[in-house]
């Protein structure tokens, strides 16, 4: 059989990527992150997608070079449809389009949701087999989205519970901004929780039926704090930010694992994973093992450079999809509404 290789792109916000695979096999995973939005305390799309068809020739360039291929050698182009920012996903959907015409090969979609739980079937080696046993559940949290999934396929995922208004990662990034503290917020938030105490401040967790998940209420809360606290003293976010980070880290991540339990409990599911940008938490990870030791969870936890937007994650669904004949026309529209196909 012929080698397969799959060029992967990712362009759902503001990181532009390109990935090559080899029958599975990740050559390449390159990605341009843009500064342009630390300023704004927040991504602009119109900065972003700008950005986008500046970065995306040369990343798509410097990927298939570093794979040690020549792009005529490219079996299918796999690209995300979303969800994701409109303006962002055109430009990663358009190129890939006019990439894939000009070569005459196919056109594979992929949801980047799907991608991200996918990342962790991304082998770096070809004896790499540390992928999770389907079925199992995967905890996909980031700053869109936050869910629990039961993975019974690549292309078979189910929703067992999401958050009914904003994500994880959008509150923490919401709350580090309330504390003057810059954008992205996680890796601040994360790095000042490391020196902090978890327990010195309590903030409300929601009490939401079933599996879904709730952050609106505990960034109301924090903001409501952080106002009575500043206000006795303007100094207290500046003496205190360790244990406050620390604290509200805390909060989230017993939020996020409490439902995670419930879900395992429910399905009977122990092979348990976790996906998405707040993975990189360090938190997040330690309450992983921490769980796994007092339930007998299996866990997968994925490398730091899987966790955030990156293309290796859509080469890898791409590549599934290409063993399967799934492709897409031509004319399939990308899409910024957050689901699973």
């Amino acid at each position: 059989m012929n080698d397969i290789y799959i060029l992967g792109i990712e362009s759902s916000c503001d990181d532009t990527s390109a990935a090559v695979l080899r029958n599975g096999v990740l050559l390449s995973n390159v990605t341009a992150s843009q500064a342009v939005h630390e300023s704004y305390g927040g991504v602009v799309p119109e900065l972003a997608s700008r950005a986008h068809q500046q970065n995306v020739v040369p990343v798509v360039h410097e990927a298939i070079k570093r794979a040690g291929i020549a792009k005529e050698q490219l079996s299918a182009v796999a690209f995300t449809r979303g969800p994701g920012l409109m303006g962002s996903l055109l430009v990663g959907v358009n190129f890939a389009k006019g990439f894939a015409r000009s070569l005459g090969i196919p056109l594979i979609d992929v949801n980047h949701l799907q991608g991200h739980v996918m990342a962790h079937f991304i082998k770096e080696s070809e004896d790499d087999n540390n992928q999770p046993p389907l079925p199992f559940i995967c905890l996909l949290v980031s700053g869109g989205n936050s869910q629990i999934v039961l993975v019974k396929a690549y292309n078979d995922m189910e929703v067992l519970g999401q958050t009914i208004d904003d994500a994880a990662g959008e509150a923490i990034d919401k709350c580090s901004k309330v504390m003057g503290l810059g954008y992205p917020g996680g890796p601040i938030i994360d790095k000042l929780a490391r020196q902090g105490n978890p327990k010195a401040y309590q903030f409300s967790e929601p009490h939401i039926p079933g599996l879904d998940y709730s952050f609106s209420g505990l960034k109301t809360s924090f903001l409501y704090n952080m106002r009575k606290w500043v206000e006795e003293d303007p100094d207290f976010i500046e003496h205190h930010k360790e244990d406050i980070a620390a604290s509200l880290e805390w909060t989230i991540v017993d939020i996020l694992m409490k439902k995670l339990k419930l879900a395992v409990k429910q399905t009977g599911i122990k092979h348990v994973a976790v996906a998405g940008g707040v993975s990189a938490n360090n938190g997040l990870r330690n309450a992983f093992h921490d769980y796994a030791k007092r339930y007998g969870w299996t866990i997968y936890i994925p490398k730091f450079s899987y966790t955030t937007d990156n293309a290796a994650m859509i080469g890898i669904v791409g590549y599934y999809k290409f063993l399967d004949g799934e492709t897409c026309p031509i004319d399939a529209p990308a899409f910024s509404k957050v689901t699973f196909k």
